[in-house]
């Protein structure tokens, strides 16, 4: 990204804190660093203090291959109405972090041609039957398709990053991590589906890479069993992280008068 100056020079740089400053005679490099702006959410199984200035949300796998009738998903005769039930919760929670000023980011996933060598125990998720649809063939999360995109309910607006992921985990061989270090993330905001499975795997991942992890149960979901959801919420409140609830994720987060 960059941009004109009002003092005729212009910058360089897409990430808030890693932008130049180009002049006529000089380039600045001095990267201002946000101030704290610690704020208290209730949670389980404590109330956590977080840093807006250094927070982020990454929504998992909210992409038409996984929430559209017409999508990857619904195509193998799974039920996605509870997937797509978490739209409306996501859309006011990205828009509650954009109002707070911090990154959302889109993990989905986009599986190359050819599935990039995935090897096969992956390939065996998606694909447990010879007439099966797997993993990157037409019409199954193949990367820059219709359906590895965000939802067409859920578009990003032009401030916020996507990553596409070929794993469960939103972090293994991707760029993901060197975003979040580039903006000087180090508490993060969990949403997306499904919550048992890339959700989780990708907060557990990111728990072990020394991040900070917030849950955001009310705008997540699953397609697997009720008590599968009610036990994720469970570990990660017991292990490996907090939940929290949107309504008071927005509170917590508005603005002081």
């Amino acid at each position: 990204m960059s941009g004109k100056n009002p003092t005729g020079g212009y910058t360089i740089g897409h990430l808030p804190g890693q932008r130049w400053t180009i002049g006529a005679e000089m380039v600045g490099t001095v990267r201002p660093q946000p101030s704290s702006r610690p704020v208290r959410i209730p949670a389980r199984p404590l109330d956590v203090e977080i840093d807006v200035a250094r927070t982020a949300l990454l929504v998992v796998d909210m992409q038409n291959d996984f929430l559209h009738p017409d999508g990857w998903f619904a195509g193998r005769g799974v039920d996605v109405s509870p997937l797509a039930a978490v739209m409306p919760a996501v859309r006011d929670l990205s828009a509650t972090c954009r109002a707070a000023n911090f990154p959302v980011v889109w993990v989905n996933w986009g599986v190359g041609y050819g599935a990039d060598g995935l090897p096969a125990n992956v390939l065996f998720r998606g694909k447990r039957k010879a007439d099966a649809v797997g993993y990157g063939e037409p019409g199954a999360l193949r990367e820059g398709s219709w359906g590895a995109a965000v939802a067409d309910d859920l578009l990003p607006e032009a401030s916020d990053l996507v990553v596409p992921k070929q794993r469960f985990s939103g972090f293994y061989e991707t760029r993901l991590d060197s975003v979040l270090r580039n903006l000087g993330v180090t508490t993060l905001l969990f949403a997306g589906v499904n919550v048992d499975r890339c959700v989780f795997e990708t907060l557990t991942d990111a728990g072990a890479r020394g991040y900070d992890c917030l849950l955001v149960e009310d705008a997540c979901a699953t397609v697997s069993p009720p008590e599968i959801g009610r036990a994720i919420t469970w570990l990660v409140a017991e292990l490996h992280g907090f939940v929290v609830r949107l309504d008071q994720l927005a509170e917590g987060l508005a603005p002081t008068p």
